[in-house]
C-alpha cells in the first residue's frame, strides 16, 4: 500500500543480489576495500564452517585473492568490472597454497554447485524508499549467508543514503538469529557503523532468551537507546531485569500483560504504556497477523 518492493532472494527465485558488491563509499574511516575484506572473511568462515574458525593462513590468503579480484573494478569502477563469487573462487584456485584450494572448494556448492544463489550480479533496482528483503525460503544451509550477504547490501544502501543526506531505518525480524556464531561479530560491527553514519537499525525478537544469550548482546544494548518491550515470560523477565536494572514492580508491567501494554526503556528513563490501537481504521488492518481477522 506504500508502493514499497519485496525481493525475494530463495533458491528458485530469479533476483539476484551479488555477495561481492562493492560502493567505493563503504567506508570513510578506512579504505573500502578494507571493510569488504572483513565481510567476505566472515563469509567465507561461514562457508568453511569449521569449529576453530578461519585459520591465519586461510585469512591470508583471502585478504589477498579479494584485494586482487577488485583491481579492475577500482582501476575502472563500471557495473560490467564488478566481480562475482565465482571470479574470488577461481583466484583462489590459482594460488599455490593448499589452504586457499581448500576454501575454493569449500565454496564450490556456492558457485557452480546447487546453492549458487549468490553467484550471480545483482538484477533488482534497491532505490524505491522501502525494500523488504524476504529470506524465509532460504534453507538452513544458506539462511546464515543470506543474512550475511543482506547485512552488506543494507550497508551499502547506508553509504549511499548518508552521501544524500538521508537517514536509513533498518528493521530485522527474527534478530536473535543475527547474533548466532560467525555473523554475530559482523552484526555487532555493522550496529555501531550504522549509528555512525546516520542509520537506525532496529532488532525484533520474540526469544528474548537465544538473543541475551549472545555475548555480543551487550554490545547492541550499549549502541541502543530505545528498547519496547511486551509481555514476557517469567526467565526472559530475569534476563532483562538484570540485563537492565529494571525493578520487580517495573517488570510487573511486562508480567500477563493485555495487548499493547509494557515497559518503554529510553536511555535512562523507564515507562509502563497502554497503546489502545482503534481497530476500525485503515491501518489496523492492514497490520493485523490475528489469523481469524486476516481471514475476514
Amino acid at each position: 500500500r506504500l508502493g514499497g518492493q519485496v525481493i525475494k532472494i530463495s533458491p528458485t527465485s530469479r533476483q539476484y543480489v551479488n555477495p561481492m558488491d562493492l560502493n567505493l563509499d563503504y567506508s570513510d574511516d578506512e579504505s573500502p576495500l578494507s571493510l569488504k575484506v572483513d565481510f567476505l572473511l566472515s563469509f567465507c568462515d561461514i562457508v568453511v564452517g569449521s569449529k576453530d574458525g578461519l585459520q591465519p593462513i586461510e585469512k591470508t590468503v583471502i585478504d589477498r585473492c579479494v584485494r586482487l579480484v577488485y583491481r579492475q573494478y577500482l582501476e575502472d569502477p563500471r557495473p560490467e568490472n564488478m566481480p562475482i563469487l565465482e571470479d574470488l573462487y577461481q583466484l583462489l584456485l590459482k594460488q599455490e597454497e593448499k589452504e586457499a584450494h581448500f576454501i575454493a572448494t569449500a565454496l564450490e556448492i556456492y558457485v557452480t554447485g546447487s546453492l549458487n544463489v549468490f553467484n550471480h550480479r545483482t538484477n533488482v533496482d534497491i532505490d524505491n524508499r522501502i525494500v523488504c528483503y524476504d529470506i524465509k525460503e532460504l534453507g538452513k544451509q544458506l539462511k546464515q549467508l543470506g543474512m550475511l550477504v543482506i547485512q552488506d547490501q543494507v550497508w551499502n544502501r547506508v553509504t549511499v543514503n548518508r552521501a544524500a543526506g538521508k537517514t536509513t531505518r533498518y528493521y530485522v525480524d527474527e534478530f536473535h538469529l543475527l547474533l548466532k556464531g560467525e555473523l554475530a561479530s559482523w552484526s555487532v560491527e555493522i550496529w555501531k557503523r550504522f549509528r555512525k553514519w546516520g542509520g537506525i537499525p532496529t532488532g525484533i525478537t520474540q526469544n528474548i532468551k537465544d538473543l541475551l544469550a549472545s555475548r555480543e548482546i551487550e554490545n547492541i544494548f550499549e549502541n541502543s537507546d530505545f528498547i519496547y518491550m511486551l509481555n514476557q515470560a517469567a526467565g526472559d523477565r530475569q534476563i532483562l531485569a538484570k540485563q537492565l536494572n529494571i525493578s520487580p514492580h517495573q517488570l510487573s508491567y511486562v508480567t500477563h500483560s493485555g495487548e499493547g501494554e509494557g515497559l518503554l526503556f529510553y536511555g535512562n528513563v523507564i515507562l509502563p504504556f497502554v497503546d489502545r490501537f482503534p481497530k476500525d481504521t485503515e491501518l489496523y488492518r492492514l497490520l493485523t497477523t490475528k489469523p481469524q481477522e486476516v481471514a475476514v
